[in-house]
């Protein structure tokens, strides 16, 4: 195996008992502790041509220590230093607050989950990631002649976690992933579009993803922009999975966060088994899911994950909980019982769990539509592809207000023509609780705040403002 050294997860195990044996040397009584060790081979391409290859690796240990319900957390990347690192977080949980009950979680059968590692992408070294960027700027130039590839990159990576704790949780395993990106520019008599496209899998992508001809298809769309009439006003957008999916993850996933909704800082507060989104709509977090990028047999916390409805026809049914935010929302009197949903997530080895989603979906009990016969419903309204300025958006009452270059005017069912730029604002929350349609292609997106979603395109017919620029 090319990417990962031989007995690399051996070694991660190895360590992380000389963590383990420091805890016990200092007389730590409750503790748990991650440990992630990733290798992996990259490159850029930038102005058409591949312009930097790298790869190497890179990891570390987070503990956490747990003493009469305070706790605190220390990393490392060197065991030498495991006693520091122990003492550290033992001297922070001394100095911290108690939380009533708060104890670690102890071991509990858990599903295991497939899908998370391709033998074939630990066999690729970087001459395979140059093949493939051959290929995707072939593809791209196949495309559309005047198309070039201004940024983006290839890369595989192989990540060799565990997750141990006192009270008997020994989990270990290799995942893998492979990526690829692209910003595609045309320049049109010096009037350039641009649009950046996406793709990954826990499994070798063997051909170019439809991702990179989606890039040149919407550098494409956005060329030679029409007049409109200016002045903000309410329409229907029709938001691709790209475009709906950075405003989606700013709003409703920390909305479904039991803390968040227990200290009012949810727009679903006081809604708990009332209808927040329309009676069509559900949304499943699907922390078993094969292949998942945040799915997996345990939370963060080493709690069993599981596949767990959030919002049932319409209805708000359930909340994510870890077991610290459980613990110390029953201790601070905001709710009577609590427990975790094994829905702790680690983000890696310096920083403790906390609360979050693992594989979102939504889904419609009216089924979906094309993207024709969406355009078709909407009738006059707009489609968007991208938006700047998600990460403002308010996750407290689902207001927002963000710009886009990648949008385009729709008058009678048709497309006639790009914008240069236009603003989009409203409130999401109240979006979703208005007249929703679906599309057919569902694909994987990434989070501003935890977890994946998996998201088609979306119109939303009541709820949002465009001010054309």
């Amino acid at each position: 195996m090319i990417m990962l050294p031989d007995g690399a997860q051996d070694r991660l195990l190895a360590n992380a008992q000389r963590i383990v044996d420091a805890c016990s040397s200092i007389g730590v009584q409750q503790w748990d502790l991650v440990g992630f060790q990733s290798y992996g081979h990259e490159l850029d391409i930038e102005a058409g041509k591949i312009t930097m290859a790298g790869g190497g690796g890179e990891g570390g240990f987070g503990i956490r220590v747990v003493e009469d319900g305070r706790f605190g957390f220390a990393h490392l990347v060197d065991v030498s230093g495991a006693e520091r690192a122990v003492q550290q977080a033992l001297s922070i949980a001394r100095k911290s607050p108690s939380i009533a009950n708060f104890v670690l979680p102890s071991e509990q059968a858990a599903t295991k989950v497939g899908g998370m590692c391709d033998t074939n992408i630990l066999n690729l070294g970087p001459e395979d990631l140059l093949e493939q960027a051959d290929a995707l700027l072939s593809a791209v130039k196949s495309a559309d002649e005047r198309a070039i590839v201004t940024g983006g990159g290839v890369g595989v990576s192989a990540t060799a976690s565990c997750l141990l704790n006192s009270e008997g949780i020994l989990e270990s395993g290799l995942t893998t992933s492979h990526g690829l990106g692209v910003q595609v520019t045309i320049d049109n008599d010096g009037k350039m579009t641009s649009s950046y496209q996406g793709d990954s899998s826990r499994t070798k992508m063997v051909d170019v993803p439809d991702c990179v001809e989606l890039a040149v298809d919407w550098a494409v769309r956005t060329q030679h922009p029409i007049e409109v009439e200016p002045g903000a006003s309410d329409a229907p957008v029709l938001m691709t999975s790209e475009g709906f999916s950075p405003l989606f993850s700013m709003v409703v996933p920390p909305a479904m966060m039991g803390e968040k909704l227990v200290r009012k800082e949810s727009f679903w507060t006081g809604k708990m088994n009332q209808n927040v989104m329309s009676e069509d709509l559900s949304i499943v977090d699907n922390g078993l899911l094969e292949g998942g990028f945040s799915s997996g047999s345990r939370d963060g916390e080493g709690v069993p994950k599981r596949k767990q409805s959030l919002v049932e026809s319409g209805r708000l049914v359930n909340m994510l909980w870890s077991t610290r935010d459980a613990a110390q929302q029953v201790a601070e009197g905001r709710i009577d019982v609590a427990q975790s949903t094994g829905s702790a997530v680690s983000r890696g080895h310096q920083s403790p769990p906390s609360t979050g989603a693992s594989e979102l979906m939504m889904t419609s009990a009216k089924g979906s539509q094309t993207f024709d016969q969406m355009l078709e419903q909407m009738g006059d309204g707009y489609v968007v592809n991208s938006v700047m300025g998600a990460h403002t958006a308010n996750p407290t009452s689902g207001d927002f207000s963000v710009t886009t270059s990648s949008i385009l005017r729709v008058v009678g069912g048709e497309i006639i023509g790009p914008l240069k730029q236009a603003g989009l604002s409203g409130n999401l929350a109240k979006a979703l609780a208005g007249n929703v349609v679906l599309g057919d292609d569902v694909r994987r997106q990434g989070s501003y705040s935890s977890g994946s979603m998996h998201l088609p395109d979306v119109l939303l017919m009541e709820g949002l403002r465009v001010n054309p620029a």
